[in-house]
């Protein structure tokens, strides 16, 4: 694999890219050959697997020059189309079918979730350079430090503050503008903050937050506003503990579209019927909503207060990009990133275990709470 990425770098970047795309095309063909292709019945299939387990090996002598890998391979595949040709006598085989289409998942979904969370809580027990067992002494250290135990609480308010705020504003707004007149175009306005990366809606936050000197020309959108009505400039992201909340502003301001097209579309599925009675029944506008609106849309309020909860949690972005975690507004992701830098990686990985602990909770609700109402309908 080496040498082939070493010959890669030598060429053309155009031809870099024929080739890549070339190489992932062969690999979605071996994908498709042995789900769709390989299980079916009949002469021809049977022809085409006893030819690719003559090719197959001979391409694996070419590329490793290795007979015992190429021996290796021939076995293995005569085994697998073995098993194959006399499943295709009675079907399609469906269950190779579904074990071929789960294995990449299940595969990516084992290295790149199971086993890194294994070998950061074990990382969160030993020292800096991973090679001493020190049992407890990381956790002990961040909650010993005030710094830390601030970075704590600083991401326990923004998983409470942007969610609560994101899905009531996202609620209120997709409510009022139900089947009014340019509906599509007030949320098009809205949700366009989510098509924006976090980096980029902080540095359009940082813009709008920037101070100046008194007397001087203010870029800052806010700075300029106060100005205009005779005060002073005001630096936002170093006013203690305020600069957190305006942090948050920028989740807030991405993740209210998002709140918004969920909820939206989750009342527009409300039975008509029920809001007919209600109004049968004489509510006013406020009734209709908690009544009948509001219980009708609380699996999808579920799953937006999760969704942001949990983006709130691991916000790295719109932190590193504004203050990079000074005057006291660094998150446990950062701290995380911070500490690594660092050639800290128990002292990270001890933070990283302890998101982990405060993302399970919201995660055990949320999956609580659906079974409730799955169970209810």
């Amino acid at each position: 694999m080496s040498a082939f990425f070493k010959w890669l770098s030598t060429l053309n970047p155009w031809v870099e890219i024929v080739v890549l795309v070339g190489v992932f095309l062969v690999v979605v063909a071996v994908i498709l050959f042995f789900i769709e292709i390989a299980p079916r019945p009949g002469r021809m299939y049977t022809i085409i697997r006893l030819a690719a387990c003559v090719a197959f090996p001979a391409l694996i002598l070419w590329a490793l020059q290795s007979y015992q890998w190429a021996i290796g391979a021939a076995a293995v595949l005569g085994l697998l189309f073995f098993f194959l040709d006399k499943r295709a006598k009675g079907g399609e085989g469906s269950l190779f079918q579904l074990f071929g289409f789960l294995t990449p998942a299940i595969l990516l979904l084992i290295v790149g979730l199971i086993v890194p969370t294994i070998q950061t809580m074990f990382q969160a027990f030993m020292n800096s350079r991973g090679t001493t067992f020190v049992g407890l002494d990381n956790f002990v250290w961040i909650f010993s430090q005030p710094q830390n135990v601030r970075v704590i609480v600083n991401t326990i308010i923004w998983v409470l503050v942007a969610p609560l705020v994101s899905t009531i504003a996202g609620l209120a707004y997709a409510y009022f503008i139900d089947k009014t007149r340019g509906e599509r175009i007030y949320k098009i306005l809205v949700f366009m903050p989510m098509a924006i990366s976090f980096v980029g809606a902080s540095i359009i936050w940082r813009f709008m937050y920037t101070a100046r000197p008194a007397g001087q020309e203010q870029i800052g959108f806010l700075n300029q506003v106060i100005v205009w009505f005779g005060g002073q400039p005001l630096n936002f992201l170093a006013v203690e503990p305020w600069n957190t909340l305006f942090l948050i502003v920028v989740l807030i301001w991405i993740q209210t579209g998002f709140a918004m097209v969920i909820l939206s579309a989750a009342i527009k599925g409300v039975p008509s019927e029920q809001l007919e009675a209600a109004e049968l029944d004489g509510t006013n506008g406020w009734q209709k909503f908690t009544n009948v609106i509001v219980p009708g849309i609380r699996p999808a309020l579920i799953v937006v207060l999760t969704t942001i909860s949990i983006a709130s949690l691991k916000v790295f972005d719109i932190v590193r990009t504004m203050t990079a975690g000074a005057n006291n507004t660094s998150v446990i992701a950062n701290e995380m990133y911070t500490q690594f830098r660092s050639f800290e990686a128990g002292r990270s990985a001890a933070f990283a275990v302890i998101l982990f602990l405060l993302v399970m909770p919201i995660v055990i609700y949320n999956a609580v709470q659906l079974k409730k109402q799955r169970e209810l309908r």
